[in-house]
């Protein structure tokens, strides 16, 4: 019998995920992708946000670990660290400081060179999935109604080669070409849209200090949209090798610094200075790296009136979250076990599976969407389309929800459970949760950060003339 064979376009984390997920149902799968992937934990130039900080929310680190089991442990094996939410943060949401109640979901930290690394290295272990790096797509093979395969390059000697699949799919993230290459399929142009919130970024490594670095909490100072100036937020991220990274950001007018003389002085003008002053005095590991990658985008390719069978589109190719909350990651875990059980179910030679997929891809990532966007459109100077009636109603409840979130352990819960895409976000309207919403925190506000002495103390270096 002919094997049956797939093609994964990009090598990432998502698309390392999707290939994983096809090797249990088809013989072969090839993974594409422009860059030479590295063999150790650096970051590539194809990962446009590579050098910032990453967050592994606890949905899409289970999910990772079911496709590739061992994954977590190897991770923690080589330095990533597991945050418990909301016990190890020190976080000043919108509504206020949130209370350190007992672990309810964690995230995995550490940077997004080792995060790739450890997942390419777990998928590459399966035979059935092989790796053509340093190649170009040029384009689709098929027509409207099935894609048989991709034409690529090699990027050295420009050599052109046909790749037949009976399954192709799209995982090569912001950059994704497909609305280009479905053109001369006879397609009709599905629709896209964006908001842009105007944040930019700009992200410094340091030594943390001794004590600290083997026990800190994370650290987030967020903006809130609800003021009228520029949003502006600072996250201290513990990570592998005992280092902090850590991220500013600001919306448009409040752009932090990419020179280093200024970085500092950005992060203590955030609505609280916490993190400027605990790397006042820290060691510098690298200089500034800078980004604007941060528009909302998502393509709905599900609503095309036709979809060729053989073709699948996942991850930042499908949809991409500013990456402040969080979740490209995570969503990505998602689509690709959603992948897996798109083929279980109704079967790689049944007409229209692929069409189903990509539906089911596109409920997958809305929780995501609707998170960031309905946030990101608040901000002063943001581009994209109005708010709906409906989501402008549901804002006030969610207003409401953060606020009880930040100190009623029930809502904590709930909205912790949702944010980490744990559970669905309709979670958020079970009738414990709306009462204790409604109603209201009992517990006054926390007047300061709920960082402790303990963990102030580790920041102080000690000299031998202490």
């Amino acid at each position: 019998m002919t094997p049956t064979r797939a093609v994964v376009l990009g090598g990432g984390l998502a698309g390392m995920l999707a290939a994983t997920s096809l090797a249990a149902q088809v013989d072969q799968v090839t993974v594409v992708d422009r860059d030479r992937l590295p063999d150790d934990p650096r970051p590539r130039s194809g990962v446009p946000q590579a050098r910032h900080t990453h967050l592994l929310m606890s949905g899409g680190a289970r999910t990772i670990d079911r496709l590739l089991p061992g994954t977590l442990d190897r991770l923690i094996a080589r330095g990533a660290r597991r945050i418990g939410i909301p016990n190890e943060m020190v976080s000043l949401s919108a509504q206020g400081w949130i209370h350190r109640f007992p672990e309810i979901q964690f995230m995995v930290s550490c940077s997004r060179g080792l995060l790739d690394w450890v997942v390419r290295t777990q998928a590459l272990a399966n035979p059935r999935i092989t790796v053509r790096d340093h190649t170009d797509v040029l384009g689709l093979d098929g027509d409207r109604t099935r894609v048989t395969g991709v034409l690529v390059a090699d990027r050295g000697s420009g050599t052109q080669e046909r790749l037949p699949a009976d399954i192709t799919v799209d995982a090569t993230g912001r950059g994704s070409k497909m609305r280009r290459w479905l053109e001369p399929l006879g397609l009709p142009a599905a629709r896209e849209e964006t908001v842009d919130s105007g944040l930019a970024y700009a992200t410094r490594v340091f030594q943390a200090p001794a004590a600290a670095a083997r026990r800190f909490p994370l650290i987030n100072i967020q903006a809130s949209p609800q003021d009228a100036e520029p949003g502006k937020t600072a996250t201290l991220l513990p990570i592998e090798e005992g280092r902090w990274m850590v991220t500013l950001s600001g919306t448009r007018g409040g752009e932090p610094p990419t020179d280093e003389d200024r970085f500092v002085d950005f992060a203590r003008s955030v609505r609280h200075p916490l993190v400027g002053d605990l790397i006042a005095t820290a060691r510098p590991l690298s200089g500034v790296y800078s980004s604007h990658s941060t528009v909302n985008r998502r393509v709905y390719y599900e609503r095309l009136p036709v979809w060729p069978d053989g073709l699948v589109v996942l991850g930042d190719a499908l949809a991409t979250f500013n990456p402040v909350y969080g979740h490209g990651m995570s969503v990505a875990a998602h689509s690709a076990a959603t992948l897996g059980a798109g083929l279980r179910r109704y079967g790689l030679a049944t007409p229209g599976t692929t069409r189903r997929i990509q539906r089911a891809l596109a409920r997958t990532v809305d929780t995501a969407w609707v998170m960031a966007t309905s946030q990101d459109i608040l901000y002063p100077g943001a581009v994209g389309k109005p708010q709906p009636r409906l989501l402008r109603l549901s804002r006030r409840y969610v207003d409401r929800l953060s606020r009880a979130a930040t100190r009623e352990p029930r809502v904590t819960a709930a909205m912790m459970n949702a944010f980490t895409l744990s559970a669905p976000m309709t979670s958020l309207l079970h009738p414990a949760v709306v009462l204790a919403t409604l109603r209201g925190p009992r517990r006054p506000p926390l007047a300061g950060p709920t960082i402790t002495q303990e963990e102030r103390d580790f920041c102080v270096e000690q000299h031998p003339s202490a």
